[in-house]
Formats: structure tokens, C-alpha cells, sequence
């Protein structure tokens, strides 16, 4: 009973942790949008510095995926 709760708390902790991510990646592309409103020549900068807040973003999200397999199983 006490592993079926832990793993399920586990599976728990990663939804809450996907949060975190998503509002980033949101955040991320919000800036982008303004930014090229703003100054619409440096689209191709910001747009790429984009790309890799995004990457290292969804990372997190990937590591939290791996913890709740990680704490799961144990």
C-alpha cells in the first residue's frame, strides 16, 4: 500500500513540476513576439536565442519526466 502511494505521489509531483516548464515556454515566446514587434530586425536574433531558452526549458521538464521513474521505482 505505502509503494502504490508513493508512486503515485511521484507521478504527482511530475504534473505539478510540468507546470513550471510550460509557464516558462509561454513566457519565452511571449518576449519573442513583443520583442519583434518592437524591433522587427532583430527577429532572426531573438528568435534563435528562442530556440535554446526553449531547449534548456523542456529539459527541465525532461529530468522532472526521469525523477518520477526514478522515485517510482524505488
Amino acid at each position: 500500500m505505502a509503494l502504490e502511494i508513493a508512486g503515485n505521489i511521484a507521478v504527482l509531483g511530475y504534473g505539478l513540476a510540468a507546470i513550471g516548464p510550460g509557464v516558462g515556454v509561454g513566457l519565452i515566446f511571449a518576449a519573442v513576439i513583443n520583442g519583434t514587434a518592437r524591433q522587427p530586425e532583430a527577429q532572426a536574433k531573438l528568435q534563435s536565442i528562442a530556440w535554446i531558452g526553449f531547449g534548456v526549458t523542456e529539459v527541465l521538464a525532461i529530468i522532472g519526466i526521469a525523477l518520477a521513474f526514478v522515485f517510482k521505482a524505488s
